[in-house]
């Protein structure tokens, strides 16, 4: 059995930030509870997480917006006796597209891994947290989040606002508790996300664009010195301030520019 203070879990962790994110936790001593829908891609993290810091690797190939997926992932980790004291909840996808040419069933995967996984896992194990007087989450949303609008991503940008909101009130609740709960905020950032041909093509990839290891990084100092917000990169933090200020109209008019190519 793992050392059970020293124990974090990442979600989407086969690829890009949750990658990285493993590599950076191994490093400082955490067993690791790796979930993503790619097996053998897990097995490759866990066994190169092994070879270089000898950490233990427990596998979850699963698929987040399956029906119940959080409640029985939660379930077989207790049954394994993990107690679980850092939560990355970085499982995340976007889609582009005008809303009503999009696929329904593109929108629907969004909402239930962006928003309705997050917000499952975060209620199961925060209760853990709460108990045992201490614990880190640290959410991954988007530059999205302060945007009010996001043409062309429409759902996206919204269920990464949720996910900014949901962390900032959490916040609050949860002061005094010994449980932290930080936000990542990145922009464009060279990932599978953002390596499709037409990702690439956008203006606002051409503009700026970060590695996934810096990112990571930005996040997970953030989340060890229990910061609210992290917005890697100074272009993006740029355009978070931008989002949030008055004219609105006008942040909306630049998304539109920066998400065509």
């Amino acid at each position: 059995m793992s050392d059970q203070n020293n124990v974090a879990l990442v979600t989407g962790a086969s690829s890009g930030f949750g990658y990285e994110f493993c590599q950076l936790l191994a490093k400082d001593g955490y067993d690791l509870v790796v979930v993503a829908r790619r097996e053998d891609r897990l097995e490759e993290l866990a066994k190169s997480i092994k070879q270089t810091y000898g950490q233990t690797v427990h596998l979850f190939p699963m698929d987040l917006t399956e029906e119940n997926a959080p409640s029985k992932l939660y379930k077989l980790i207790n049954e394994r006796g993990l107690a679980i004291k850092i939560l990355i909840n970085n499982a995340g996808v976007g889609r582009f597209g005008k809303f009503h040419e999009m696929d329904q069933e593109a929108n629907d995967e969004m909402i239930k891994l962006n928003i309705s996984a997050l917000t499952s896992l975060s209620k199961y194990f925060l209760n853990d947290m709460i108990n045992s007087g201490e614990g880190r989450i640290l959410n991954v949303a988007s530059l999205a989040s302060f945007q009010p609008a996001g043409p062309n991503m429409a759902v996206y940008y919204a269920t990464k606002a949720y996910v900014l909101s949901l962390t900032r009130s959490l916040r609050i609740e949860l002061k005094g508790t010994g449980v932290t709960v930080t936000v990542l905020c990145p922009g464009p950032t060279k990932t599978e996300f953002g390596s499709t041909d037409h990702v690439q093509s956008l203006r606002m990839f051409k503009l700026a664009s970060i590695s996934s290891r810096q990112v990571a990084e930005a996040g997970y100092r953030a989340m060890m010195k229990n910061r609210a917000v992290v917005v890697p990169g100074l272009f993006n933090k740029l355009l978070a301030i931008g989002g949030e200020l008055p004219p609105r109209q006008l942040a909306i008019q630049i998304n539109k520019f920066l998400l065509n190519k």
